[in-house]
């Protein structure tokens, strides 16, 4: 069994794999159920004397509905629906056992995979605060239909949506290391899904559309400042090449909502608002330890689900060859056992995920298994952070203090502990054998440190990697707490030169490595003469370098006191501020002229409580 991913691991990757942890699959038969502490028609595509020179028999309509299913002569159509023309399928509340009540009563739900809930928020006068155009094009929504009197109506819940049959999902998971029993979704409830004229499956979730059998003690609402900062954060990932969920749109409720941000006894009225999340489905590691936790009966439950993930969302892997199996060298045949081949593309698609994250400083702060996507999305976007200075022990999220379980260097091997945890239930419910779960386990740790060193490498412009250089490069950003974002892209002004006077070595990064001594300037005078050289062994000319070098590190992160400011707008009223961050940050690798000022860094006043660090509140 793999007991630390980091025996895996390199000292250059030492921030990030900590050898002290231990992964043990525990069997969930005695944990006991508890609740935790903590269609208008499609406008016409041809002019009408192109359809009038047709065959009498074709219509429009006729030759609308083909060419959703073909391309023109190798050009691709693009529909634009209206709402009610989405194709809807539906197929999780179809296929999947569910809760004979429908009431939003909080109670344990057994044998159910979801209860279908209608949504509840109340609402006066909802408002469309912000839009993603790219997410609409996935649905091959019309974009002029945002501009409908009732969009804000339907996508605050107040209005149904014809062809969606609301539900709230039925899932457990640990949080912050211990098991918390159902759990669900509290104040999320999915519209249902939707087939595009590519087969592709989306499903649209409303996130703050009132109370659900899984709400608990909670009102099952979301604020302003919170749906501001998922939905800002959903698209920014997407900017940024991660696997995301996404997100449709933004719009207030015209309703306060109480809530005590710092848990200090001091609540207050504020703006309430929903996102709209798309995703191509919104399963979880804790979708299937949920029902493996309540023994026997329950254990067809995870293999229904199991099922259906494969079916919809992994079906190459129902009738994989032996030769197309990534466990053609080893003693665990895949191919006999697709739950297992399932387990470990899980485990690749974590690790791959992660290992991006680290790329670009990301910290999710939540990484409870209940958080984690089967599809190795990021997913539950709460109190998220980008890294401004390095410090591998940062964390976004006040509740994680002091033990800081889910900082920056911990995420890799927390993901290996959520596999765990999720190959035990499988294994549970008699879908995995143990050696089955620890392969999943090992290419876990492969997947992530193979990853993980290509992408280092291509962020300093490398051709090979460098351990030692990679190192020495960390260990001096953690000493002069350097700006991650802004020091990688000023990187790429470095020339590889080693003729440059010693004197000049440091000006391309001036801007980055400020108020140093002068002992941190030999030592950072040191690495570049070190990094000079290896450049220079390479080949690469210093513009095609640098080209490459910008196309992996980011001008532009989400940093958290752009969020503020964006959120103090709007909950004024103002929105043009949401608008502007979500347009910068939809091309984060791009100089964008004008926009400088995003890139800065943080002023003084972002290092307070409710901006740097958040509560898990909503």
């Amino acid at each position: 069994m793999l007991s630390s991913l980091s025996h895996t691991s390199s000292s250059t990757t030492a921030f990030f794999l900590s050898s002290s942890a231990k992964f043990l699959r525990p069997r969930f038969s005695s944990c006991p159920f508890q609740f935790p502490i903590h269609q208008k028609r499609h406008r016409s595509l041809f002019s009408h004397s192109t359809a009038a020179s047709m065959d009498s028999a074709a219509t429009v309509d006729s030759v609308a509905d083909d060419l959703k299913k073909q391309n023109l002569k190798g050009v691709e159509i693009k529909l634009k629906l209206n709402l009610e023309e989405l194709n809807w399928d539906n197929s999780f509340v179809r296929e999947l056992p569910g809760d004979p009540r429908s009431d939003s009563i909080p109670r344990e739900v057994l044998h159910a995979c979801y209860t279908k809930v209608l949504p509840s928020v109340p609402v006066n006068n909802p408002q469309l605060v912000a839009w993603s155009e790219s997410v609409a094009e996935l649905l091959e929504l019309d974009p002029r239909e945002f501009e409908r009197p009732d969009f804000p109506l339907i996508f605050s819940g107040a209005s149904p949506l014809v062809g969606a049959i609301p539900y709230a999902q039925n899932y457990g998971g640990h949080q912050f290391g211990m098991w918390a029993g159902q759990l669900g979704d509290g104040r999320a409830i999915t519209l249902g899904e939707i087939l595009n004229s590519k087969s592709q499956r989306w499903e649209l979730q409303l996130k703050g559309a009132g109370k659900t059998p899984y709400s608990r003690f909670a009102d099952g609402l979301a604020v302003l400042r919170s749906s501001i900062r998922e939905f800002l954060c959903s698209e920014a990932m997407h900017g940024l090449g991660i696997p995301t969920t996404r997100a449709l749109c933004l719009v207030t409720t015209g309703k306060d909502v109480m809530r005590d941000m710092f848990y200090d006894g001091n609540p207050k009225d504020e703006p309430g608002a929903i996102v709209c999340r798309v995703a191509q489905s919104f399963l979880r590691f804790g979708s299937y330890q949920l029902h493996a936790s309540r023994g026997k009966k329950d254990f067809e439950l995870v293999r229904a689900l199991a099922d259906y993930a494969i079916r919809y969302h992994f079906p190459h892997l129902e009738n994989m060859t032996r030769s197309e199996s990534i466990s053609a060298n080893t003693d665990v045949d895949l191919t006999s056992n697709k739950y297992a081949a399932w387990a470990v593309e899980v485990a690749e698609r974590t690790a791959s995920m992660i290992a991006r994250w680290q790329d670009v400083g990301f910290t999710h702060g939540v990484m409870n298994t209940d958080n984690m996507s089967v599809l190795g999305l990021t997913i539950d976007y709460g109190p998220f952070g980008f890294l401004d200075s390095f410090d591998p022990s940062y964390t976004p999220n006040t509740t994680d203090l002091p033990g800081r379980r889910y900082c920056f260097a911990n995420q890799p091997d927390v993901g290996l502990w959520n596999i765990a945890q999720f190959t035990s239930a499988l294994s549970t419910a008699e879908l995995l054998s143990d050696k089955e779960a620890d392969y999943a386990m090992e290419r876990y740790g492969n997947k992530f440190m193979d990853d993980y060193q290509d992408i280092m490498t291509r962020k300093l412009g490398l051709t090979k990697y460098n351990k030692k250089l990679i190192g020495e490069l960390l260990k001096n950003m953690v000493s002069d707490k350097v700006d991650y974002t802004n020091f990688f892209r000023s990187l790429s002004n470095i020339k590889a030169d080693p003729a440059i006077p010693e004197d000049q070595l440091l000006i391309p990064l001036k801007d980055v490595l400020l108020d140093i001594g002068m002992e941190r300037r030999e030592a950072w005078t040191n690495w570049i003469k070190s990094y000079i050289q290896e450049l220079s062994t390479t080949g690469v000319l210093d513009e095609e370098r640098k080209v490459s070098m910008n196309f992996v590190n980011p001008k532009y992160i989400l940093r958290n006191y752009l969020c503020q400011n964006a959120i103090d707008a709007a909950e004024q009223g103002d929105f043009e501020e949401v608008r502007q961050l979500l347009k910068v940050m939809q091309c984060p690798f791009d100089e964008q002229p004008g926009m400088e000022k995003y890139a800065r860094l943080p002023p003084a006043w972002a290092h307070r409580p409710g901006v740097c660090m958040l509560s898990c509140s909503s």
